[in-house]
């Protein structure tokens, strides 16, 4: 991102803050720089400039959503439900809330987020939401990493899980119809959760990009897939999970095995980061991390189960 877009991301999220005047604002800050996404904060505003090639209509349709009434309490609201331009990008302004901490992780508010999507769930989705760009997403990482190691033997088991997978959740047909209609996040990690009003407000969910109709079981899938793989402890994906539960969440059924729902989200998402590992260390002339081997490994176990284990079952 030039440092131009940068500037005026943050003179317009200063023109938000306040009317015109001479002022002792601190400089803007740049929260993200990414080429999905720019965003900078001036004081209790928040500007971002939304992923070049993102189509007006359907951000518009998901910024509506985070307006309505009905998700209020569950999605922080932008200041101005219209976004505006900048540099052909749409640029949509918000109020600044508080992140999760992550130098605290046993802080981590898992169960507020497991209840927040529950609520958001159960909510009647409006009628002209686009489709959740869960797997949109994740076929966009397996191409990403496919760029950075063209011919890498080291991405065969991720390749070899990705086709695994069925085709719906390889963003290349429509999930079954039973599971396409719920109202769903379509991107949940800790990072897209915030208080406000600060600093002790409720816990919200932030960032609509990928907001739309389909499988809830996918806003599940992250925690599920760390599960997996040994990542999260057994008691916070339990505590998620009974959270969910409690809450009336329609991804799992209220009680028993959970993972003829999610596994095929859980599988979908472990070889999203496993791609974006390989994507990311190669874009930063290292190998992967530990963390980032567990998930590539996962990805290992999974290529080589039967294809009938492969089906309902954690890896």
């Amino acid at each position: 991102m030039t440092t131009a877009v940068v500037r005026a991301l943050g003179a317009l999220a200063h023109r938000a803050a306040h009317p015109p005047a001479a002022c002792a604002c601190p400089p803007p800050v740049t929260l993200a720089d990414r080429t999905d996404a720019t965003v900078v904060r001036s004081g209790p505003v928040v500007a971002k400039a939304h992923a070049p090639g993102t189509r007006p209509p359907d951000l518009l349709t998901r910024m509506a959503l985070a307006d309505d009434p009905r998700t209020t309490g569950i999605l922080l609201a932008p200041l101005c439900p219209t976004p505006c331009a900048l540099d052909g990008r749409p640029v949509s302004l918000w109020p600044h809330g508080d992140p999760v901490d992550p130098a605290d992780p046993d802080a981590a508010p898992w169960a507020e987020a497991a209840a927040l999507l529950a609520a958001l769930h159960r909510t009647p989705p409006p009628s002209a939401l686009p489709p959740m760009r869960g797997p949109v997403k994740a076929a966009l990482a397996v191409a990403r990493m496919r760029a950075a190691r063209p011919g890498d033997p080291a991405t065969a088991p991720v390749l070899a899980a990705w086709y695994r997978l069925p085709g719906w959740a390889r963003a290349e047909a429509a999930p079954p119809a039973h599971r396409s209609r719920f109202l769903c996040h379509g991107d949940l990690h800790l990072g897209q959760l915030v208080r406000h009003p600060v600093p002790d407000g409720p816990w919200l969910l932030i960032d609509v990009d990928d907001t739309g109709l389909g499988d809830p079981a996918w806003d599940l899938a992250r925690p599920a897939a760390w599960y997996a793989a040994g990542l999260l402890p057994p008691e916070v994906w339990l505590r998620f999970l009974d959270s969910y539960r409690a809450a009336g969440g329609p991804a799992v059924p209220a009680a028993g095995d959970p993972w003829p729902e999610l596994d095929v989200p859980a599988r979908a998402l472990t070889v999203q980061t496993a791609a974006l590992a390989f994507a990311k260390s190669a874009a930063e002339g290292r190998d992967p991390d530990e963390v980032e081997r567990a998930m590539i490994d996962a990805c290992a176990r999974i290529a080589s189960l039967p294809p009938q284990l492969a089906d309902g079952h954690p890896s």
